[in-house]
């Protein structure tokens, strides 16, 4: 009898606490933030940037959430627009009670948002590419994508080993494009590179025929590069292709995704470019570090999406994955201690690189993360040559 009221009563304790421990898990969620351009030019950049931070926040609560509490995603559409972005920054901190921040598709709407989230000491992963978001270097604001000068350097590696030491550029006058622009110009003489003809186009530009034509004219150019990500190095691509120029193209990493390709058609057989690993990851060697957790990643989102992965959905892979990971080692939601953490952050093998943070380094990625692409039927090719 004894032994049978004990066993009642344990068994009671456990129920108990059970439900003392669903209560607290459902009552306390720790809440990250989240702004994307999920609408809008930028659509697919942010778009799937917004279905990786969903389908991994709910993987996550799966397996028990973090510090034993669910995570709570809270994700708003800036639509491209910079002023929305900077309103939602601060709903997320003034109402929601964000402990951090992930996203910021773009330049312009990331830029808008920093002083939102360092004044208020909350941690803000950008997910987007101009090296102004890192350097200089801000207490609380780090970045997953590679930078823009990084994506000059690694173009301009390319071009010398091919021998091309003279080049025209056309790029975009948006944040990212004017960004790149300039981080090209002022690291090309360390590559021997000239640029003999410099034009631009604007975000809602329908026609890139008459610059494309200056260049063209220009004589002595070997090879092109079109700083710029959007709807635009599309438009460039098919342009260039129309005036049969047979000079070789390249393009920046912020058009590294199926979306460019299926936009600019068959001009963009040829096309070369900088991009994450992510994109040819079935390709990559049994042995590459970044095989494992990109063929992974690739599964899930594509079968939750049915659409093809791409690189920018991997930015947000990778900030979520920084953003937790710093989450559990603080072992705490206090803001200060999360960012602590996240400058912490040491051989992360992630989709979009190897990153290794520092108090003098919030991205903590090199050339040595990006593989150089070319475009050939429709399909990534890596190294070609």
């Amino acid at each position: 009898m004894g032994t049978t009221v004990s066993r009642r009563w344990a068994l009671r304790a456990v129920a108990l606490a059970a439900f003392m421990t669903s209560a607290a898990f459902a009552a306390d969620p720790v809440k990250i933030g989240s702004v994307v351009s999920a609408t809008g030019p930028a659509a697919f950049l942010g778009d799937p940037e917004a279905k990786t931070l969903k389908l991994y926040v709910e993987e996550l609560n799966k397996k028990g959430g973090l510090l034993g509490r669910p995570v709570e995603l809270v994700l708003y559409d800036d639509g491209g627009d910079a002023n929305k972005a900077r309103t939602f920054a601060t709903r997320l901190i003034e109402d929601d009670k964000v402990v951090a921040m992930v996203g910021g598709t773009t330049t312009g709407t990331t830029m808008a948002m920093i002083p939102v989230f360092e004044d208020a000491k909350i941690p803000f992963i950008s997910l987007a590419g101009a090296i102004e978001i890192v350097e200089p270097m801000r207490a609380f604001v780090f970045k997953t994508p590679h930078t823009d000068k990084t994506a000059c350097q690694k173009i301009f590696e390319d071009m010398k080993a091919k021998g091309i030491t003279k080049i025209g550029m056309i790029s975009g006058t948006d944040g990212f494009g004017k960004s790149m622009r300039n981080q090209c110009l002022k690291v090309i003489g360390e590559y021997g590179i000239t640029v003999l003809a410099d034009e631009n186009y604007g975000a809602t530009d329908s026609d890139m025929t008459p610059q494309l034509n200056k260049i063209k004219n220009t004589a002595g150019i070997q090879a092109v590069l079109n700083p710029g990500f959007g709807q635009g190095p599309a438009i460039v691509t098919r342009n260039y292709a129309q005036l049969g120029i047979a000079l070789p193209l390249y393009e920046s990493h912020g058009v590294a995704s199926k979306s460019y390709v299926e936009l600019a058609g068959p001009a963009a057989e040829g096309v070369r470019l900088p991009a994450p690993a992510l994109l040819v990851v079935d390709k990559l060697p049994a042995d590459d570090r970044q095989k494992a957790i990109g063929s992974a990643y690739k599964a899930a989102y594509e079968k939750a999406t049915g659409q093809p992965v791409s690189t920018f959905g991997g930015y947000g892979f990778d900030g979520i994955q920084i953003l937790t990971q710093a989450i559990a080692r603080a072992k705490s939601t206090d803001p200060q201690k999360i960012r602590d953490a996240i400058e912490a952050t040491k051989d992360y093998v992630g989709v979009t690189g190897i990153y290794t943070m520092s108090p003098t380094d919030h991205l903590g990625l090199g050339t040595d993360s990006f593989r150089m692409l070319q475009i050939k039927g429709g399909d990534w090719v890596m190294e070609a040559k």
